[in-house]
């Protein structure tokens, strides 16, 4: 449940411990602050501490926001993300999510629900291609980082352009069409500056794709639709 490219995410999530926010005044009469033990360090440190336990020699604890456990013979990779429940409060109904506290002080709040179930939703309409549209961007997006064609991009982000293209790009009778028709939606969306209306979203659609606290912006989508194009050497 958090944007990572590494092959497994686990989210480790307190649900004893709520966080909230609230979108304006009077949304939500404030309780009492949380007191108990389990503050993000401390659920951070447990966590390592039994992973290590668990995996010795195998645990990375370096990274501001995931645990990682390294692969071996019988396993991939995997980012373990300590992570506490989050509710935001808006004036017709609470958003339910999770919080996360990096080690460098920040915090990143996610939706993992509403990515499921969106992601299915659209899978669905698609005739279950939109999935594999996805993976056929994170594909193209590896290949080109591999080989030095272009800068690697989150594979979050990937699926959020696809999650973008219009339903109807999936219906195309063979692959090649859908990644034209992909591309060039992509290509064509993404020119001039972030518009007032119809912005495209994330996949749990709880924010926006594209502001000032992204890792990517519209440029990137667009010049990674011009490389990819280039790349699978359509004309």
């Amino acid at each position: 449940n958090v944007r990572s490219d590494s092959d497994v995410d686990i989210a480790v999530e307190c649900t004893d411990v709520l966080y909230w926010e609230k979108s304006e005044e009077g949304n939500h009469t404030p309780g009492d602050p949380y007191e108990g033990i389990w503050t993000p360090a401390k659920l951070r440190a447990e966590l390592l501490s039994a992973m290590k336990a668990k995996f010795p020699g195998q645990v990375d604890s370096k990274g501001s926001t995931a645990i990682q456990i390294n692969s071996n013979s019988a396993r991939v990779d995997a980012d373990v993300v300590p992570c506490f429940s989050f509710r935001y409060y808006t004036k017709y109904e609470p958003r339910d999510g999770t919080k996360i506290f990096k080690t460098d002080g920040s915090s990143i709040v996610n939706y993992p629900v509403q990515q499921l179930e969106n992601g299915i939703a659209k899978n669905k309409r698609t005739g279950y291609a939109y999935k594999k549209g996805v993976r056929l961007l994170k594909r193209i997006e590896n290949a080109m980082a591999a080989d030095g064609t272009f800068r690697e991009l989150p594979s979050f982000f990937m699926e959020c352009l696809a999650y973008n293209c219009p339903d109807n790009v999936f219906w195309l009778p063979t692959w090649t069409e859908c990644l034209r028709a992909m591309l060039l939606h992509i290509w064509n969306s993404l020119q001039g500056d972030e518009p007032t209306t119809d912005r495209w979203v994330e996949v749990n659609e709880c924010f926006f794709l594209f502001h000032s606290n992204q890792k990517w912006t519209r440029e990137d989508g667009r010049e990674f639709a011009k490389a990819a194009w280039n790349y699978c050497g359509f004309k």
